[in-house]
């Protein structure tokens, strides 16, 4: 299969300024990703999609050619990810390249390896919407989620019939974790990610799943790669 790697970066970042050329012990955050991408492909099935002048200059900088600027109405706070990939898709393909399977790596998410790409893209198969990674949630809804009742008080979720009160008997609950979504590009075209049915889940370690969104998360990345906790 052809693959098409898309990495967004909106320019854009309230919670942490810069967050996508921000040095992560010592290489801008985008990076890390361009890394695990080009592991994969080759540069010309790499799409770095922003709005960002910083951005374009520092993955340039880095080796790789940015080869659009992304319109000012796909870079707001209301745009929807599944917007910026079509109109990068619709970008390859008015090329006249052919696009087999999107690969969206976010920048967000800097802890992945090539093989965890690699075992999700083998999950695969064009029957399916996308294989997305995920993480075992440790919120787990059958055991400790609950809901506020018109009086403030805390109760057990509606959507629950039967409360389990041991957590060893709950089933297990996954979250996505940010980092890979293989995605057939006919499904994002005729119905886009908010309609997708057929997913089948990638399960990744919770060391690797760190995505960061606000200095907190920024802090334990740098000290997993302080202490040497995660391989890249």
């Amino acid at each position: 299969m052809t693959p098409l790697i898309i990495i967004p970066a909106r320019g854009g970042s309230k919670g942490i300024p810069h967050k996508n050329i921000k040095l992560l012990n010592g290489k801008p955050l985008i990076c890390y990703s361009i890394d695990v991408a080009r592991q994969y492909t080759i540069d010309e099935n790499i799409c770095v999609t922003t709005d960002d002048n910083e951005i374009i200059s520092v993955v340039e900088q880095y080796g790789l050619k940015v080869p659009f600027v992304r319109p000012a109405e796909l870079a707001t706070d209301t745009a929807s990810s599944n917007d910026v990939l079509v109109h990068a898709l619709n970008f390859y393909e008015s090329q006249g390249r052919q696009v087999d399977v999107v690969i969206l790596l976010q920048p967000t998410s800097p802890f992945r390896k090539v093989s965890f790409v690699k075992e999700a893209v083998e999950l695969y198969n064009e029957d399916l919407d996308m294989v997305v990674s995920v993480k075992e949630t440790s919120a787990n809804p059958y055991y400790n989620c609950f809901e506020e009742d018109t009086n403030g008080f805390l109760l057990i979720s509606k959507s629950i019939s039967h409360p389990i009160t041991r957590r060893q008997d709950a089933p297990k609950v996954w979250e996505y974790n940010g980092s890979i979504y293989v995605i057939n590009p006919i499904s994002l075209k005729d119905k886009g990610m908010q309609h997708f049915m057929k997913i089948r889940k990638y399960p990744m370690p919770e060391l690797y799943s760190v995505d960061i969104d606000h200095l907190f998360d920024w802090k334990i990345a740098e000290l997993l790669l302080n202490e040497n906790m995660i391989e890249l």
